[in-house]
């Protein structure tokens, strides 16, 4: 029977002393003068499974044992139980096929390459143990968001991708042209669309005008920053889950945040077993423990205020001092999740250091925010309730110099049937890094795009 790797592990049992047809990729070839193992995975399972092979036994041993690592192969054989040995079973050869030949320069060896040298290589990286990992960690993580949300009824919306809206109000957008790079005399009026354009830095916008139609949305798709950063935690284009809920408040939208992170970690501890222990084993000592306290918290709410307090106390253990009034830098958020330990929601910040769109407070001075800042890691995910008074809203455009002459259907949602609602933001790739424990965003995409870097 024709197996998967993934299937074999599961019924391995059941087949003993069967003959299987197994294909993948060789990952090591230990050859020796009568026999020889081989290393081979296919990509279904994180483990790989142990190929004996024997001369006299097969017509074409010799060449057999001269495959070069990355070759695929199709392997015919026997499953033999071996409970006393390291592996729970093998398959004893009856015929290797190659499939493709890998030559002898193949970057990829059974040795440790660097993160760097993977990423010169990111199109052969999910061949190696740690990438291949990560990344279906990335599937399944995925795949548990819209598993979250289809279970609840919220409607999947596909914001756009090209935007004359700025959702953040930052300016640093990639321009979207047919025009060249100078903008004619006559503006845009020439342009494809007419109108100055931009990739979408978040689809928040157009998910709260389908939350006041269908009540509970979400969207989950790239994103893109022009932002000339290279740090560890930045990269220009990156995938974003945001959910819009109406009828509903900053307690309702932590409450969704919090619900939605459990149930994440709980589908990895169900569906990734072997991947967490790789993480916990060799990238982060601890991992396994941290996400469980995670599961088995609940998450503290304090205000900015109540966490600037705090932080002041200890002023003398920050590189970076805090401050009245102003934002969290990662090392503050880092010191609050181990003061509390455990995840922490820090709600009502300054207005002046939040965007244009969220609630004005009854004290004229914060507004209905929300970071929640998890252990290890600081802050994973931002939200807040939404300013839902018209009057409101466009004194805080005028404060903040938000040019208002395409958003007038935003403003109109709040004429016209406008409610309370509210929303937040996940970067999946921080969601990545933080139940993995790789401290690279470049190592948890898989073709990274950061400044000067676009290759693949």
């Amino acid at each position: 029977m024709d197996i998967d790797i993934k299937k074999l592990y599961e019924i391995y049992d059941s087949l003993a002393d069967k003959e299987v047809i197994v294909k993948g990729w060789l990952k090591n070839n230990r050859a020796q003068k009568e026999f020889g193992f081989i290393d081979l995975n296919d990509g279904t399972s994180f483990k790989s499974i142990q190929v004996v092979y024997e001369e006299g036994k097969l017509d074409n041993f010799k060449d057999v044992s001269k495959y070069n690592v990355g070759s695929a192969i199709t392997v015919i054989g026997q499953v033999v139980l071996t409970p006393k040995m390291k592996q729970a079973f093998e398959i004893k050869a009856r015929e290797v096929i190659l499939e493709g030949e890998s030559s002898e320069d193949y970057p990829i060896q059974p040795k440790r390459h660097s993160r760097e040298f993977l990423r010169e290589n990111a199109h052969f990286r999910p061949r190696t143990n740690l990438f291949n990992a990560v990344f279906r960690v990335r599937s399944v993580v995925s795949f548990a968001i819209h598993k979250f949300f289809q279970e609840r009824n919220f409607v999947y919306l596909h914001a756009p991708i090209i935007t004359a809206s700025d959702a953040e109000g930052a300016g640093e957008m990639f321009q979207v042209t047919t025009l060249g790079k100078e903008k004619p005399e006559e503006g845009y009026k020439n342009d494809f669309f007419g109108k100055k354009a931009n990739l979408s830095v978040s689809g928040q916008l157009q998910a709260e005008a389908y939350a006041l139609a269908f009540k509970n949305v979400y969207t989950f798709g790239p994103t893109f920053r022009a932002e000339k950063s290279n740090t560890s935690r930045h990269a220009s284009e990156f995938w974003m889950i945001e959910p819009e809920i109406a009828f509903s408040d900053l307690n309702d939208d932590m409450q969704l945040a919090e619900d939605m992170v459990k149930y994440i970690i709980k589908d990895l501890f169900d569906l990734c077993p072997d991947e967490l222990q790789f993480f916990n084993q060799f990238v982060e000592k601890g991992l396994i423990d941290k996400l469980k306290n995670v599961l088995n918290s609940t998450f503290k709410r304090i205000t900015h205020k109540e966490a600037t307090d705090i932080l002041l106390e200890n002023n003398d253990q920050f590189t970076f001092k805090a401050e009245v009034g102003q934002d969290l830098a990662t090392e503050h958020e880092k010191f609050l999740t181990k003061y509390f330990n455990g995840p922490v929601f820090v709600i009502d910040w300054p207005k002046d250091i939040k965007a244009f769109y969220m609630r004005l407070n009854d004290d004229g001075q914060t507004v209905a925010a929300m970071d929640l800042l998890v252990p290890g890691a600081g802050e994973l995910i931002g939200g807040s309730q939404r300013e839902e008074r018209l009057e409101y809203l466009e004194k805080r455009m005028e404060e903040m110099n938000v040019h208002d002459e395409d958003l007038w259907w935003y403003k109109e949602l709040r004429k016209y049937g406008g409610n309370k609602h509210a929303g937040y933001g996940l970067g999946l790739e921080r969601m990545i890094m933080y139940v993995t424990g790789v401290d690279n965003i470049r190592d948890v995409i898989p073709f990274p795009r950061t400044p000067k870097n676009c290759d693949f």
